[in-house]
């Protein structure tokens, strides 16, 4: 059994984690890991929102599933399209980690806050969602843009004078043993996270009912349903990294909590809603061809297809309801100077 990671650290430590939940379930089969770069950890030197869409850090990875060099294919969920290519899918979404952003400090501004950061102090990161809603919170700081994997990014913050802070994927410092240096956890109310953050997905060939069967076991309910919730959402929203989109999800007593937001790209503008559903339906064990459908690319066997529906339902409508309050035009402004950057 043949697992494709892309080739940087953080990617293979998540492909090692779903190996080693593989192997506890089936521990007589033998998994082979395999690194390849992608384009998108190759361009390190610009935006990540001026490279195009996400298919950069994923194409090459899904050529090899599509050509059966491999079976599986592990990603961060975040990085995955709203539609996946033909023949495609997401055969499992595992327990999502810490959804949240975090700030790392450079070594000088250990034990601060990002209010407590002198004026005119300068913030890494390579997202537009996060500059948007920062910008608009903490006006005294400037936002520029940093690239690089992960242990590039901090070392350009430790060893240069260039930046007083970076922000992060909390999920990914944890992943990587970082934790230490999370100086900052941005609750929600300061920063929305992205659609997916901190949950991996791993993608399948559509039609091989064994590898499907075989990794479903992974798969995390409560994690699934949100992250439908928030993929439909960015899809109904057309959404992707070029603007500024972020959302929460909660989960509790068989109720689903969406908030999303949209925002111009220095978040003078922006649109938030929140919206609630039940997702309290049992699962029933029907065999037919209803099992293997598709919400905004994930199969989940396992999940009950009720809730499935209810979650996407609740990602449509949540958009809807910001584009009939001008969502269009935040995200149509955003796009156009994100292009003219």
């Amino acid at each position: 059994m043949a697992l494709l990671s892309a080739s940087l650290q953080l990617a293979r430590i998540q492909t090692d984690s779903v190996v080693e939940m593989l192997r506890e379930l089936y521990p007589n089969l033998r998994f082979e890991i395999v690194a390849m770069s992608t384009t998108g950890d190759k361009i390190l030197d610009t935006a990540l929102s001026k490279i195009g869409e996400k298919s950069l850090f994923t194409k090459e990875l899904e050529n090899a599933l599509e050509r059966n060099e491999v079976d599986l294919v592990v990603h961060s969920l975040k990085d995955l399209p709203t539609s996946l290519p033909p023949g495609f899918t997401i055969g499992a979404v595992c327990k999502r980690e810490n959804p949240l952003d975090a700030v790392v400090f450079h070594p000088k501004n250990c034990g601060k806050t990002l209010s407590l950061l002198p004026e005119k102090s300068v913030v890494g990161t390579s997202s537009l969602r996060r500059a948007a809603q920062l910008k608009k919170k903490f006006p005294q700081l400037e936002f520029r843009d940093i690239r690089g994997n992960l242990n590039t990014r901090l070392k350009k913050l430790d060893e240069k004078e260039d930046f007083s802070a970076i922000i992060l994927a909390a999920a990914g410092l944890k992943r990587m043993g970082w934790e230490n240096r999370i100086g900052q956890l941005l609750s929600p109310e300061d920063c929305l996270y992205a659609v997916g953050q901190g949950a991996l997905a791993v993608e399948v060939r559509a039609k091989d009912q064994e590898i499907l069967n075989m990794v479903s076991a992974l798969h995390d309910a409560n994690t699934v349903l949100c992250c439908i919730a928030e993929r439909a959402f960015m899809k109904r929203l057309e959404g992707g990294c070029s603007v500024p989109v972020a959302v929460n999800t909660m989960l509790k007593d068989g109720q689903l909590y969406l908030t999303g937001a949209v925002y111009s790209l220095d978040g003078s503008d922006s649109l938030k809603e929140t919206m609630q559903t039940s997702v309290n339906y049992p699962q029933r064990n029907e065999d037919g061809p209803n099992d293997d459908v598709q919400h905004v690319g994930i199969t989940a066997k396992n999940v009950p297809g009720q809730a499935q529906e209810a979650a996407e339902n609740l990602g449509v409508e949540l958009a809807s309801l910001l584009l009939s309050k001008g969502a269009k035009h935040i995200l149509s402004v955003a796009r156009q100077l994100n292009d003219t950057r």
